[in-house]
């Protein structure tokens, strides 16, 4: 396994984060036990999660799941940088969601329970509110952070400008500030690329990239249809939309002699600022198949005709849109 540091900070993850959302609603819990177990021993040390995970108005599944296999020790928990999230609804009163100095209080303390541990090394809004004043959510995650109940904040979902404002409050306020951000960033979808890559990258945040297969449309999925796989009406509207670049990506990765998924994941690696993209394997044999990635070195040549199939935004802004 590969580590790298999360951003300007000390903290060193490994450069694939195991995502755990599927945990609870699609994998059993004892196969999300060994799922875990298996990141461990592979050196995955970074794993990500959120409250609402589980799917279920205020019963925080996946985070109870997580917080079981902590509490069969061997270490599970020291050997853990565990990312969660709030924001998303966990009751139907107000101050249950958002991010309120009162929810993130009370958000915190829940996480933390179901969680089975005493701190948690990030903790990130899982959207921006647009309500609440970042002084506000700083002064609140200050004070997480005197009580050792959090180490570091991160965000997900914020624009370029949430991200600067963030940071100039935290600034103000002599804190660290955001230190990583999730962001939907993968070969289909490049939109980051314009203001939240470079804003991450000038103020030292670690870009975390979810859905970094575009909801398996980059895993090789016309090969898998093919095959006789079945796809969601979601899935196959899409697919038409794109099926033309994807039919030439899969061919592009045949040339390569890599599997579409690990050729995906292995570009998000060479982008500035990513520092890992977030994988959620259904079953070990998914996670296992991820760890080629690693192993791939994306060459310029490669990576142009990447850019050739899928386009970006054509750069940074406001190059890319002003001349």
């Amino acid at each position: 396994m590969e580590y790298g540091q999360l951003g300007r900070t000390g903290l060193q993850v490994s450069k694939l984060c195991l995502g755990t959302m599927n945990f609870g609603p699609v994998t059993t819990e004892e196969d999300s036990y060994a799922i875990m177990d298996r990141a461990h021993e592979v050196g995955i040390n970074f794993f990500d999660t959120a409250n609402v995970y589980g799917w279920k108005t205020g019963e925080g599944i996946t985070e109870q799941i997580i917080g079981r296999w902590f509490a069969k020790g061997g270490g599970r928990r020291e050997k853990t940088v565990i990312a969660t999230k709030l924001y998303g609804s966990m009751g139907d009163w107000p101050n249950d969601n958002l991010l309120s100095a009162l929810n993130i209080r009370r958000a915190a303390d829940a996480s933390l329970k179901r969680l089975q541990t005493d701190y948690i090394d990030i903790y990130q809004a899982h959207h921006v509110d647009r309500n609440t004043p970042f002084d506000e959510f700083w002064e609140a995650m200050e004070v997480l952070r005197q009580q050792g109940k959090i180490l570091y904040v991160g965000s997900s979902n914020f624009a370029g400008w949430h991200l600067v404002k963030a940071q100039e409050a935290a600034k103000r306020r002599n804190f660290l500030g955001l230190v990583s951000e999730q962001s939907h960033y993968n070969l289909l979808t490049r939109t980051v690329e314009l203001e939240v890559l470079p804003a991450a990258e000038d103020y030292g945040i670690g870009v975390i990239p979810w859905s970094p297969l575009a909801s398996g449309l980059l895993g090789g999925v016309l090969r898998k249809i093919e095959k006789g796989r079945s796809a969601s009406d979601h899935v196959v509207a899409r697919l038409e939309k794109h099926r033309d670049k994807l039919e030439q990506y899969e061919a592009f990765c045949d040339e390569l002699g890599e599997e579409p998924a690990n050729v995906g994941l292995a570009w998000l690696l060479h982008q500035r600022a990513v520092t890992a993209p977030i994988i959620g394997p259904r079953t070990i044999e998914q996670l296992d198949g991820a760890l080629r990635v690693l192993e791939i070195k994306l060459d310029e040549k490669a990576l142009a005709r990447l850019d050739e199939i899928f386009p970006g935004p054509g750069g940074t802004a406001p190059e890319a849109y002003a001349w």
